[in-house]
């Protein structure tokens, strides 16, 4: 099956939103979910010598002692993720999706993706992790990482769930702009919503010309479009028009039109996916 939603479901409180987001994809695309919770290294066994200089008989007791140890917490890791998956399969379930597989994987999150991501169709992840610190209102490392790495379309759940009618496109005139904007002309999933595309600067020939060739490319598709200019900063004025005009979703290009940004996620890109109270669709 190369056509799944991958859905990366871990212990955080946007886990339920993922697996809301994928069940609705899912609804509207006819594709089936995998539920997917990597234990990551740090979750493994320690390695460390606890028993120090320790010598004659002592030591070989406190070394089977440790490796019970070690035993029984991998044990204790491996159910949690069970039942993480478990948890999430009843969430998609009861969305009204029949066919769903979950899967529990070891190692590095970015390296599991790579592996799997061919039989992807859109991989699903909460903008924050466990691990993240909210205070900081930092991003999720894995999500950034991932990102860099995806070749698949990453959508990123918001922390809670609410019915899509509308999607602002962000588009700057560069190629993963323009790769949004045909990657929605082709999936199921936005048929029948509103989408208006969005560029913030300065209306120039080329902006122009970009605009009325993402509207053409998107109404030939039967899709309701409309574009517009806005006057401003990106980081600013994209999230201000979600929050003004109620979109239900961002679709935008992981890159900004720089080449310097090539090497990390685009300034705007990362201030979006942060500020937005609304999910994320990214490409590269």
């Amino acid at each position: 099956m190369t056509d799944k939603i991958i859905a990366l479901v871990d212990g955080s409180i946007y886990s339920e939103s993922v697996c809301h987001h994928a069940a609705w994809i899912a609804q509207r695309t006819a594709a089936p979910v995998e539920l997917i919770h990597v234990l990551g290294r740090r979750e493994a066994p320690e390695k460390s010598d606890l028993s120090g200089a320790i010598r004659l008989g002592a030591r070989s007791k406190l070394m089977e002692e440790l490796a019970e140890l070690d035993s029984q917490r991998a044990k204790l890791v491996g159910h949690r993720g069970r039942a993480i998956l478990e948890d999430a399969r009843a969430i998609v379930d009861r969305d009204g999706v029949t066919e769903i597989t979950t899967r529990l994987r070891h190692g590095d999150v970015v390296e599991a993706i790579s592996e799997i991501e061919g039989e992807a169709r859109v991989i699903v992840i909460g903008k924050r992790g466990e691990a993240a610190d909210f205070a900081k209102g930092h991003l999720g490392s894995n999500l950034e990482r991932i990102v860099r790495a995806a070749h698949r379309p990453v959508f990123v759940a918001a922390r809670a769930f609410k019915p899509i009618n509308s999607v602002l496109v962000a588009y700057d005139g560069g190629r993963s702009a323009m790769k949004a904007v045909d990657h929605i002309s082709r999936s199921p999933l936005f048929a029948g919503l509103a989408v208006t595309v969005v560029t913030v600067g300065t209306e120039t020939p080329e902006i122009k010309k970009g605009l009325a060739d993402a509207t053409a490319l998107l109404m030939a598709a039967g899709i309701e479009a409309e574009t517009r200019v806005v006057p401003g900063q990106p980081e600013t004025q994209l999230g201000k028009l979600v929050e003004e005009e109620g979109f239900g979703m961002v679709v935008m290009g992981a890159y900004g039109h720089s080449r310097i940004r090539a090497l990390v996620i685009g300034s705007t890109t990362t201030e979006m996916v942060r500020s937005c109270k609304v999910p994320v669709v990214l490409l590269r």
